[in-house]
């Protein structure tokens, strides 16, 4: 009945169904057939994974998100990092990325990272010189950071489907989310060099200082969220609607951005957004029942480790699936499909669940700036005017970087686990 349901899955995302309807389906044939279980417990079984109070944290976590991205806030961030990193070579460039960082710790997400902050840094970087192209690119590719960097919507929902603390994955993101903008920005570093971009004049101590001012009430919000966590004040779900209502404050009461309209458009964009990826938990949780109930994870873990592959060897294949995965489903849709099978497998080698799930969300978050899919491609292509085939020649070098720092994580757990480790 596994090759039944992998060959009923891949038809019907050949034919485009979406993910939400291709699982719920796909293993109610599969159930109907082998009679694992009554289908009647269905609607009860999609009901109760909903009615969860950590899964809370997503919806507002991309509410808050939502908010960041119209509440004026990533103009701030954005001057501020041009005080920093502006006068490196291919200065601008830098900007980009380090202020996609600066917004993934607000925002949560890749997609609104991108738009957020491509929109204020792409039509700068064209009018200063660089190539349309490459400027779309760099974009596209800081917004990965969105997801790394904490809080994030699918450390959320890797925790809540594989039982792991979201704290501990918040601050297993930290690292590794240095790790990933440092490496970007060498990539950028290294191209611009070749192209000859200009730079940005170095700010003075007391610009850099002035911009840290305009940019501090945004910038206070991680450290709030995080140092209210595992400061025992609040739970990461509580954190996201304190979120929810610190962005509103700042981005209506202080920057004057949001709007009655613009508040319209945030919460309509939110309900369309959480409802799709209600419909995948729900359909996810059916299609996880089933793969319980038939020992599939359990017996996977059995045959691997009654193999003579090494745990990096079995860690490097994982990858591999991971990456060509995430090159036709997106990171928060996968992690919920695959992480109830590969969690278990993983852990049979010892490998700390934390450390596990940095490494699969930083390698799917490859697949966001990776065809057929790659989400940022098509919204940087959006925000920069341009075809989206004109990305993948200047993606590949950014590409290649992100693999790289794939493997340093997985190589070194400490970069995942030594924060949460010595706050224990």
């Amino acid at each position: 009945m596994v090759i039944t349901l992998i060959l009923t899955l891949a038809v019907l995302f050949l034919l485009n169904v979406p993910i939400a309807v291709a699982l719920g389906l796909g293993t109610f044939l599969v159930v109907s057939l082998s009679g694992s279980f009554e289908v009647a417990t269905l609607p009860n079984r999609m009901f109760n994974a909903l009615d969860s109070f950590p899964l809370l944290a997503a919806p507002f976590f991309i509410l808050a998100g939502k908010i960041m991205e119209h509440g004026g806030i990533s103009e701030k961030l954005v001057k501020f990092a041009n005080s920093l990193v502006g006068h490196m070579k291919g200065g601008l460039a830098h900007v980009s990325i380090v202020a996609c960082m600066f917004f993934a710790a607000l925002s949560g997400s890749s997609v609104a990272t991108t738009a957020a902050v491509g929109g204020l840094l792409i039509p700068a970087m064209v009018k200063a010189g660089y190539d349309r192209n490459f400027a779309t690119a760099v974009q596209a590719a800081g917004g990965t950071t969105g997801i790394i960097i904490p809080p994030s919507v699918p450390m959320v929902l890797f925790a809540v489907t594989g039982g792991v603390s979201v704290g501990d994955l918040f601050l297993g993101g930290i690292i590794p989310g240095l790790l990933v903008g440092v490496s970007l920005m060498l990539v950028a570093y290294v191209y611009s060099s070749i192209k000859g971009y200009k730079t940005t004049a170095k700010s003075n101590g007391s610009e850099v200082g002035q911009s840290l001012i305009d940019s501090l009430l945004a910038l206070l919000m991680p450290v709030i969220i995080l140092g209210g966590i595992y400061g025992g004040i609040f739970t990461p779900t509580e954190a996201s609607v304190i979120a929810v209502v610190y962005g509103l404050v700042v981005g209506k009461f202080i920057y004057k951005k949001i709007t009655f309209s613009v508040l319209k458009e945030i919460l309509l964009s939110t309900v369309i957004t959480v409802s799709v990826l209600s419909l995948i938990i729900a359909s996810a949780s059916f299609f996880g029942l089933w793969l319980t109930l038939e020992r599939i994870p359990h017996t996977l873990g059995e045959y691997i480790n009654g193999t003579s592959l090494s745990p990096f060897m079995i860690m490097t294949l994982v990858i591999i699936i991971l990456l060509i995965i995430g090159t036709f489903m997106e990171p928060m849709s996968a992690i919920i499909i695959l992480t109830p099978i590969l969690l278990p497998v993983t852990t049979t080698l010892g490998i700390d669940p934390v450390h596990f799930g940095i490494v699969m969300i930083v390698t799917l978050s490859i697949g966001l700036i990776t065809p057929p899919v790659g989400l940022n491609l098509f919204v940087a292509a959006k925000v920069g005017e341009i075809r989206y085939e004109s990305l993948i020649k200047p993606t590949l070098p950014f590409i290649f970087i992100l693999i790289v720092d794939v493997i340093i994580i997985l190589l070194v757990p400490q970069l995942s686990v030594g924060i949460a480790n010595l706050l224990k």
